[in-house]
């Protein structure tokens, strides 16, 4: 058992001997580690015992680097520290035996899930357009219609809904609006 605050080891270390688990602060011949933090997993693995042991980690939050981390490390189980100790225990023994437990809405943040996809960031979009591009947000913006940009920049109407629709894909856009509204935002136009 590791943790960097003595209040949280001795409590753990409680929780656990109560709940029938052997626990000691650290032996060369553990079956494995409960690393105890107070805040973040990264903290609890800088005060991980070196080694290919075994890791339960508990912390106040996972972050999705972190919990990749903690796996990395060797973390078979992630447990919050509001678990109860029921939680805890069946989380080290999960781990002893090989199984993992990983939180649901860690797990949902780790593999990515729809509601956590970060938008585009500005370095994901390019920071200058075609003169054409250019010429048509603007028209857009201006609140012209397909065939008056076409007549405007004397092309086919055709090639107005090719650029329009390249621009949508480049900025990561729904519609012109949003196209628009970006483009602005972005300095752009």
């Amino acid at each position: 058992m590791t943790a960097a605050d003595p209040t949280v080891r001795d409590g753990m270390l409680a929780l656990l001997a109560g709940a029938g688990i052997d626990t000691a602060e650290f032996d060369p011949d553990a079956d494995m580690v409960v690393v105890a933090a107070a805040e973040t997993v990264d903290e609890a693995l800088a005060g991980c015992v070196p080694g290919e042991y075994p890791k339960v980690v508990v912390a106040d939050s996972f972050c999705p680097s972190g919990a990749l981390r903690a796996v990395r490390s060797g973390a078979r189980a992630m447990v919050s520290t509001g678990s109860t100790p029921d939680q805890l225990s069946a989380a080290v023994h999960s781990a002893r035996h090989g199984d993992g437990r990983i939180p649901h809405d860690v797990l949902v943040r780790l593999l990515g899930g729809p509601e956590e996809r970060p938008a585009p960031t500005k370095a994901a979009v390019p920071s200058t357009l075609t003169p054409r591009q250019t010429a048509v947000l603007t028209l857009m913006a201006e609140g012209h219609a397909n065939a008056a940009i076409a007549a405007t920049l004397s092309c086919s109407e055709h090639t107005v809904k090719n650029v329009i629709y390249d621009l949508m894909a480049r900025l990561h856009v729904r519609n012109r609006a949003h196209a628009v509204a970006k483009a602005v935002r972005m300095g752009l136009i």
